[in-house]
């Protein structure tokens, strides 16, 4: 897979290109990354890429310019077709799904604002997608980009030391009609420690009761913390009684005296 990535600091992807699991999938030959600067095409001696907005207000506006001809040298930069991304807030909400979407595609071009943005025009003739990871603001849209570059990266068959990391994630569906759950808990050693003992279903060896004791961590522990994602009603027979009894035990604990 190939990501481009348009941007004032493209210095910003060699360091996310460099560590952990984007870093291995790079090493592994499975995504290439690559960053393209806009004022590498703006004109004049100042190489100007930003400019005050028409009808006043704080800020500065990217120019159409600099970011078309970039975004035009990095399509031609490979023969596979690849659509615009730009990171903004106004973009549809990143999900996990989304992010499966993406990993399947085989080059991706993201898009990253600065300042107050980019002049509409840009995106409306050269913008495919907008993507948003959350309902706040950050200086610019490269750290947005990061998180797509990570959560892609780590899809790419052999990224990850083992395959079974992705598929027992957070908002990966537990089965293939399930709900999308929080992660459950995780341990290691060592078994006794001041903070607590790891719990004994972990160590006793017994795979079903270890898949039902996580299916039920992660089912309660979606159900307290992200409600929204858990439709009760929907849950198999089989998820309702693990819920239930993890609801059990949960208030049962919270009787007890401290």
């Amino acid at each position: 897979m190939r990501i481009d990535i348009v941007s004032l600091f493209p210095e910003f992807v060699a360091q996310v290109a460099g560590h952990g699991v984007v870093g291995r999938a790079r090493e592994r030959g499975l995504l290439a990354l690559h960053g393209w600067n806009p004022r590498d095409y703006a004109e004049g001696s100042y190489r100007r890429v930003d400019d005050r907005p028409f009808g006043g207000g704080p800020g500065m506006v990217m120019l159409v310019d600099p970011l078309r001809a970039c975004l035009a040298a990095a399509r031609a930069a490979d023969a596979k077709p690849a659509k615009v991304i730009y990171l903004t807030p106004q973009g549809e909400r990143l999900t996990q799904a989304r992010v499966r979407e993406l990993a399947r595609r085989e080059r991706l071009v993201l898009l990253c604002g600065r300042y107050e943005g980019i002049d509409e025009r840009l995106v409306a003739a050269e913008v495919d997608e907008e993507l948003s990871i959350g309902d706040y603001i950050l200086s610019g849209g490269e750290l947005a980009a990061a998180v797509v570059v990570d959560a892609v990266a780590r899809l790419q068959e052999g990224a990850l030391n083992d395959a079974e990391s992705a598929a027992q994630d957070s908002f990966e569906p537990g089965a293939s009609d399930g709900p999308l759950l929080l992660d459950c808990p995780h341990y290691t050693r060592p078994v006794e420690h001041p903070l607590g003992a790891v719990p004994p279903v972990l160590l006793s060896g017994n795979h079903a009761g270890i898949a039902r004791w996580r299916r039920q961590q992660a089912l309660g522990r979606t159900w307290l913390r992200r409600p929204e994602l858990v439709d009760r009603k929907a849950l198999s027979e089989a998820d309702r009684q693990l819920l239930d009894a993890f609801l059990a035990e949960a208030a049962g604990d919270a009787d007890k005296p401290g």
